[in-house]
This record gives structure tokens, C-alpha cells and sequence, in this order.
């Protein structure tokens, strides 16, 4: 007999009933981390209607919408390091959202600064939100030096290399080969950032992300 597999909405279940135990009450701010491809944004807007069905404020964003402008991207090359390091604003996406959203009260927050594809900054729009809101950011790099500390709780999305440069392909039309040129400086940068920071081990939880619709919790000394 196979074994039984948990489907997305119970997994996406026992993560916001996990959440929820222990940050029941005030601003709280989940990270949803993992490589390019590895679904994330999706996977963040399902948690969020789950929250939201618990009866919860929930507000999303991405540290995409915080990239820097093209010009200091790539001043210093296309390379898996300028990616890394020089890909985004940090200063930005702490003083205009997290910042000001962890204030609560009559404080207002952005989420979004800058649109990549016309590499231009977006005019800002100030929202607020509930004082018990939750915050749910996606994106990379998210366990990296200058975020430590903003989360409360953490999620690194685990998918193997070959299936995120599918999906990578699928999605943007990039080339599926992971080791082809053109994916190398995203796939540097990612090498890079395990290097330094080792995201799965400092995550809250790691989740399997493989099969989406079958999503699996994991631990960082069985995977």
C-alpha cells in the first residue's frame, strides 16, 4: 500500500495552524524563501488565503518589487556574486515596509518601490493594515545577513535545480538547462548564498516543493 501523501491544503493547513499557535496576536512577518523557480509567490498567496480564512489580516509582497535599478545591478558584471549582493534594495524594503509595518498603529507602509521590467521606481502607495496583520514576503535570499532578524517565522521552499530551471523555462522562456550560460549567473548567486548563509538550516520550516500539489515537510538533518 503507498504511503499517504498529504495534499497542498493540508500541508498549507498545518502551516498556518503552526503559524497562528504561536504568533496569535500584533504584526508578524513571514519570509517564503527559496532558488528562482522554486514557486514561491504562489505558494505565499495560498498561505495568505489560508490565514485570511482563519480570520486574519494578511498583507503580501516580494523583495522583487525592491530590486535596485539596472545601472547598480550590473555595474560590477552579470555574475552569480553581483547577483547576490548587488541584486537589491534592502534599505529600501526595510524602511519603507517592514520598518513601518512592525510600528502598527497609524503607521503606513509601501509594498512595492521599484518596477524591474521599465527598471523605474514606482510612485509610492501608503497602506495600513490591522494591528494584528500578518506580512508575508517572498523571494530570494530572504536568510541572508542584512534580513536577519525581520522574520518571525520562515519558510525555505526545497526544489532540485533541474525542476526550477523547467519551471524557469516554462515561465520566462529561459533556457532548461541549468548548466547553460545564460542561468549561470542565477544559479552562481544561489550556490553563493547556500555557501554563505546555509538558508535551510536557519528557516523556521522546510518544505518540498517538488510536486506542488503535493508539498512535504522536511528537516534539515534528514534532506
Amino acid at each position: 500500500m503507498p504511503l499517504y501523501r498529504a495534499t497542498r491544503d493540508e500541508v498549507l493547513a498545518q502551516l498556518a495552524d503552526e503559524f497562528l499557535h504561536n504568533y496569535g496576536r500584533g504584526r508578524t512577518v513571514l519570509a517564503i524563501d527559496g532558488r528562482d523557480g522554486a514557486g514561491k509567490t504562489i505558494f505565499a498567496a495560498d498561505l495568505a488565503t489560508v490565514l485570511r480564512k482563519r480570520g486574519r489580516s494578511v498583507v503580501t509582497a516580494s523583495i522583487d518589487a525592491f530590486h535596485r535599478p539596472r545601472a547598480e545591478r550590473y555595474a560590477r558584471g552579470r555574475t552569480g556574486e553581483t547577483y547576490y549582493a548587488d541584486a537589491f534594495d534592502y534599505s529600501t524594503f526595510r524602511r519603507v515596509l517592514v520598518e513601518p509595518f512592525r510600528l502598527a498603529g497609524s503607521a503606513a507602509f509601501v509594498l512595492e518601490a521599484f518596477d524591474v521590467r521599465r527598471d523605474a521606481p514606482i510612485e509610492p502607495r501608503w497602506t495600513t493594515a490591522p494591528d494584528d496583520a500578518i506580512l508575508i514576503v517572498d523571494g530570494v535570499f530572504l536568510h541572508r545577513p542584512e534580513l536577519v532578524g525581520l522574520w518571525n517565522y520562515s519558510i525555505w521552499l526545497e526544489v532540485p535545480l533541474e525542476v526550477t530551471s523547467a519551471r524557469m523555462a516554462e515561465r520566462d522562456g529561459a533556457d532548461p538547462d541549468p548548466g547553460a550560460e545564460s542561468n549561470r549567473r542565477y544559479v552562481d548567486g544561489q550556490d553563493r548564498y547556500a555557501r554563505a548563509v546555509d538558508p535551510r538550516r536557519k528557516a523556521s520550516v522546510i518544505v518540498d516543493n517538488t510536486d506542488p500539489s503535493h508539498p512535504r515537510r522536511v528537516f534539515a538533518d534528514s534532506c
